[in-house]
């Protein structure tokens, strides 16, 4: 087993050291920013490391989100590598890019990301199949989050669609999910919305030991406690409860990075009361 341990254990293992699910997305719309900072791609880093610091205590792990820096141009990627390296290195760090391609492409996307970039995960799109997903397996140091079940109303699209034997397309995914991450090295887990609880709960018994990644808390409206209930694994862990605008914006003043200390923290608490046993006599 490499130094580090797999991407599972370090999730883990950072879950237990600070008694927290929250995973914090990094999603810099300069248009967002406090007025004080201007609108600049430095105003974007400095907002992005603050609140990194100030989070640090309550963060699982955080999730800068590829399209925020692109759209800061040219100078996006320095602002994302100036973003992740401002992270401390025993703290999970996902790239939210939603990529994949076939063959060459997504092996150079993987090198890209993974040994240039040095993202522990990535997000990936599993519409083209194995053969597409593949090229991001083979390092178990890393891992690989699929997306099956997203938080968008429009999801239902394509996920819900059934099959001749009235299997969601989104279930269909979990099941291959759980064969990769039997099959390759990497670390394979899923993305499932907070909005979903149902289905959440339907991934949770196809992919018991799974990692999910479980965006739609907060800005999104995605219910605390139900999706607790629905996504925890048996050891009362397996899941990154991701918010990003709820906590980076939760001020627009001066103390914007305390405001968003303070968000990460509550959410953190509000997250473990969910997760607390419930009393004997209750």
């Amino acid at each position: 087993m490499p130094e580090d341990g797999t991407f599972d254990d370090r999730v883990r293992d950072r879950i237990g050291d600070v008694n927290s699910l929250v995973c914090i997305g990094l999603d810099p719309a300069v248009a967002h920013l406090p007025p004080h900072m201007g609108r600049s791609v430095e105003s974007a880093v400095t907002f992005c490391q603050a609140v990194i610091e100030a989070t640090l205590p309550f963060a699982a792990a955080y999730k800068p989100n590829l399209g925020f820096f692109v759209a800061l141009g040219r100078a996006g990627f320095n602002a994302l590598w100036a973003v992740r390296h401002s992270i401390p290195r025993h703290i999970p760090v996902i790239l939210d890019c939603k990529t994949n391609d076939l063959g060459e492409t997504a092996a150079a996307y993987a090198r890209g990301w993974f040994d240039e970039f040095d993202f522990d995960a990535i997000t990936v799109n599993p519409y083209m199949g194995e053969d597409a997903v593949a090229p991001y397996l083979t390092d178990p140091r890393k891992g690989v989050l699929i997306l099956c079940k997203t938080s968008n109303p429009g999801s239902g699209d394509f996920q819900d669609i059934r099959d001749g034997a009235g299997v969601s397309l989104s279930l269909r995914v979990a099941d291959q999910c759980r064969t990769w991450h039997e099959r390759y090295p990497a670390s394979v887990g899923l993305v499932v919305g907070a909005t979903y609880p149902e289905q959440l709960a339907d991934v949770r018994r196809r992919c018991p030991e799974q990692l999910i990644l479980l965006p739609g808390i907060g800005a999104q409206g995605g219910a605390v406690a139900e999706s607790l209930q629905a996504g925890l694994d048996r050891a009362g862990g397996g899941l990154l409860c991701s918010a990003s605008r709820s906590i980076i914006y939760a001020g627009s003043g001066l103390d914007y990075d305390t405001a968003a200390g303070n968000a990460a923290r509550l959410l953190r608490d509000q997250i473990n009361a969910s997760r607390a046993p419930a009393p004997a006599n209750a």
